[in-house]
């Protein structure tokens, strides 16, 4: 159990996947969460979803309480959030920053802390199923990287890489799931074009996609030898992979993670 009051300035849907995965870890205790949000409505639903948590009437109360404070507002709200508590947080707090593209230095600058670590999470983190990666500011301890890695992998995997990599996840992991619901969907309606209801369409390919993730994790082979196992000679596979490489789909997969990726560095210098 971790004895730290974690602070949510921001309590969208990313910040309640996280609250909801450390309270169901039992890593923090509800009542130990506090949160604050300008739209009602997020701030309402954190509350009936994270049990016991609390919510506060400003920024500056968290930044008060809190003894780690994640940031989980959009970039482009970031200048707003350093108006109100840039200079209050005191030297021996941490400030965790889950906002795309908004570098270590601009946190450290806007904020008037240099105890930043910034993290780029997931939406499958609801599930307990997030792929997260997070870099240390200058004045993160290495104690403070092993307890954001500790609560980002109450909710799945996490990983500390260089800030210089962040972007690049951004593009793979955190963008990724908006990928793969169009590759789910898209199998589906291929299932659907050739007969299958809809429900058990999208269920097969749901699953199909999530049996093959579990394969790639749990084996540690090559995605490429795994589909060289299902691709016999001549077979149906080999026909469909056949149709995908006419199609450009791993080029256009490797295109969207560069756009995002890209995207992510033009937020990081708005």
């Amino acid at each position: 159990m971790i004895n730290h009051t974690i602070g949510f300035i921001g309590s969208g849907q990313m910040a309640r996947a996280l609250a909801q995965g450390f309270v169901s870890a039992g890593l923090v205790e509800g009542g130990r969460i506090v949160h604050c949000d300008p739209v009602q409505a997020a701030a309402e639903q954190f509350a009936q979803q994270v049990g016991g948590s609390r919510k506060s009437a400003s920024n500056g109360e968290i930044v008060a309480e809190a003894n780690v404070i994640f940031l989980a507002v959009k970039p482009q709200n970031m200048p707003a959030v350093f108006s109100e508590i840039g200079g209050q947080i005191a030297p021996e707090k941490l400030v965790v920053s889950i906002a795309a593209g908004v570098t270590l230095g601009r946190l450290s600058e806007g904020l008037k802390t240099t105890r930043v670590v910034r993290v780029m999470p997931n939406t499958p983190a609801l599930v307990g199923k997030g792929a997260s990666a997070y870099a240390l500011g200058p004045a993160a301890t290495a104690a403070d990287g092993q307890l954001v890695g500790q609560l980002l992998g109450a909710v799945g995997q996490a990983f500390q890489v260089d800030e210089k990599l962040l972007d690049a996840v951004t593009g793979l992991s955190g963008s990724g799931p908006a990928f793969v619901y169009v590759m789910i969907e898209a199998l589906a309606d291929g299932g659907v074009r050739m007969g299958l209801p809809r429900d058990i369409a999208l269920a097969l390919a749901a699953q199909t996609v999530r049996g093959s993730a579990e394969m790639v994790l749990s084996t540690g082979e090559h995605p490429a030898a795994l589909k060289d196992k299902v691709a016999s000679p001549g077979g149906t596979t080999i026909a469909g992979l056949a149709a995908l490489e006419e199609r450009g789909l791993r080029s256009a997969l490797i295109a969207a993670v560069e756009a995002a990726t890209r995207r992510s560095q033009e937020l990081g210098k708005g």
